[in-house]
C-alpha cells in the first residue's frame, strides 16, 4: 500500500496529525464543512487539483 502525502506539505508524507482538518476560521474546532470560510466576498475562489485517483482507489 503506497504512502499518502501529506495535503499541506508538499513532499511530505502523511503522519495522520489532523492538522488538515482543523477549521481556518477558529483553529481550536475541526472542520465541519460549513462553508463560511468560503463566504469571504471574493469573485471566485480556485484550489489546485494535482490527482485524480481512480474510483477502485
Amino acid at each position: 500500500m503506497p504512502l499518502r502525502q501529506c495535503v499541506l506539505e508538499e513532499g511530505k508524507t502523511c503522519i495522520e496529525c489532523g492538522e488538515c482538518n482543523i477549521c481556518d476560521l477558529n483553529k481550536r474546532k475541526i472542520c465541519d464543512n460549513c462553508g463560511r470560510c468560503l463566504e469571504s466576498g471574493a469573485e471566485y475562489r480556485t484550489i489546485k487539483i494535482d490527482t485524480i485517483l481512480p474510483e477502485d482507489d
